[in-house]
């Protein structure tokens, strides 16, 4: 019997709703409906759009069912499909994390979400640290310092007096799905609010930042059933009433590290590539160490339990900045300019806060190149390649801290996610770390989100090793193998990062 599952997929820019379909040695996934998603400026506040992107969610799930049963009418000869088949047998939802929602004592929405990249946290931080040490927040929380994590959003939050409850983004799409509210672990541990040795929230740091007590709704577990559709989501996407919502690894890269197509045993590190680049290992417990914490390296939550020992690096965002400021889409032709472009002309730091804001992504990198004593790159193939090669710095940095960190020795970089199409791009990440990289699927978040569901609806996959499997005997990676000199990329992180 093969499953039908519909991921729901919110990144930072675009959303989408696919497909799947599981069964012994089937994983596929069909793209039903994509959407775009990102930051709307009102007055002086950055939101996201949530209600456009529920509408879209629903128009998917319409698509999604209508497109299933009309596959199951024609293979049944048009005789439709038999009772209780009729459409999809799960829904997933998985999305960035830190951004929420605030719910007043009726449950309704208190204003659109604000978005992360939002100014109301500048100097925050700062603030916070004043009350709760952050030798304290790390051995609680294992978190990295980010400006904007959960923690400092609710800190420079101005509406928590009307709040009754805190649901973050997937959470509160399931809730407004289901009727059911809840906070799914692994996009909680994202908050700096939830202590990752006991695996719940941490009541004592909410209280000490000023976050009222029951605003923070129950944990629950990827692979838990949140609840059956709404009569009223029924109706509107013509799907069966009884049609489960399951708690995914509601992180979009707790669900991609689940489509990590690595074998039992292997030493891999993972790059989950797409709007920002989610570079670590998966290990089975947290590091909590002052090393750690000096490398500013976060633990969060992963499926089945495991930790994702993680840093962040800025990704593709710059270079998606780039191309819109450009108003150009021809990424392809760029690429292929920027893999001629002589190599290490120019270099940034893709994590300096200067790249943060959406705005003049090309002028930034202009000014970032004259604080640093450097020509800004003068074709736009050039400033691609700048980004790129930077990136790869920033992959290889980042790597060679978290295996140092956490004595854990890499053979093999998995990238998975959009970024993992970008052949130069996972060239210079081979090239840099001096590691052969397996780049796929692109779809991994998807494929986790599907892969989740089905384990929960019964499907033999009892565990990671077995998902993982299932992935690697139906989806093509390709390889990409160390070129060029060790001591170039040497002297290239040592003229962009110095000592640090």
């Amino acid at each position: 019997m093969t499953l039908r599952l519909a991921a729901v997929d919110l990144g930072a820019s675009s959303g989408r709703v696919m497909l799947g379909r599981v069964g012994p040695g089937q994983l596929e996934l069909t793209e039903v409906h994509r959407f775009w998603n990102g930051p709307v400026q009102v007055g002086d506040t950055l939101h996201w759009d949530i209600l456009a992107l529920y509408r879209e969610i629903l128009v998917g799930l319409r698509k999604a069912g209508a497109l299933e049963s009309g596959a199951r009418e024609a293979s049944a000869g048009g005789a439709g499909a038999a009772g209780g088949e009729r459409g999809l047998q799960g829904i997933g939802i998985d999305s960035w994390a830190v951004d929420y929602g605030l719910l007043d004592g009726r449950g309704k929405l208190l204003g659109n979400p604000v978005h992360y990249r939002d100014a109301r946290t500048d100097g925050v931080m700062e603030r916070v640290l004043q009350k709760v040490s952050a030798d304290e927040l790390y051995a609680v929380t294992g978190l990295q310092q980010l400006p904007f994590n959960t923690i400092y959003q609710l800190a420079a939050e101005d509406r928590l007096e009307q709040a009754e409850m805190l649901l973050m983004i997937p959470d509160l799409l399931s809730y407004w799905l289901t009727g059911q509210p809840g906070a799914e672990a692994t996009n909680a541990s994202t908050t700096q609010l939830y202590d990752v040795r006991a695996r719940g929230w941490s009541d004592t740091l909410a209280q000490r930042i000023g976050v009222p007590a029951g605003l923070l709704p129950e944990i629950r577990e990827a692979g838990q059933v949140i609840g059956p559709l709404l009569q009223a989501v029924a109706e509107e996407t013509g799907l069966e009433p009884t049609t489960p919502v399951i708690a995914v690894g509601s992180h979009d890269t707790a669900s991609s590290v689940v489509a990590v197509p690595a074998t039992e045993g292997d030493r891999f590190a993972y790059i989950s590539s797409g709007t920002w680049s989610l570079v670590g290992l998966e290990l089975d417990e947290p590091v909590l160490s002052g090393e750690a914490q000096q490398a500013n390296f976060t633990n969060e939550g992963g499926v089945d339990g495991r930790t994702r020992f993680l840093k962040n690096v800025m990704g593709l965002w710059i270079l998606q900045e780039c191309l819109r400021v450009w108003g150009t889409g021809d990424l392809a032709g760029l690429l292929r300019e920027a893999a001629d472009a002589p190599a290490f002309a120019v270099l940034i730091d893709p994590d300096d806060p200067s790249f943060l804001a959406p705005g003049n992504m090309p002028r930034r990198v202009e000014e970032f190149c004259a604080k640093s004593g450097q020509e800004p790159p003068r074709t736009r193939a050039a400033l691609v390649r700048c980004v790129l090669e930077s990136l790869a710095l920033a992959y290889r940095r980042t790597l060679r801290l978290g295996q140092a960190v956490a004595g854990r020795e890499v053979e093999v970089v998995h990238v998975i996610g959009g970024g993992s199409q970008n052949e130069l791009l996972c060239q210079l990440t081979a090239d840099a770390c001096g590691l052969p990289v397996l780049a796929g699927p692109v779809e991994a978040s998807a494929l986790g989100n599907v892969l989740v569901q089905a384990r929960a609806l019964g499907e033999p996959l009892p565990d990671l090793t077995a998902m993982r499997a299932l992935v690697r005997a139906t989806h093509e990676l390709r390889a990409y193998h160390p070129q060029g000199k060790p001591a170039d990329w040497d002297a290239a992180e040592s003229r962009v990062f110095g000592t640090r």
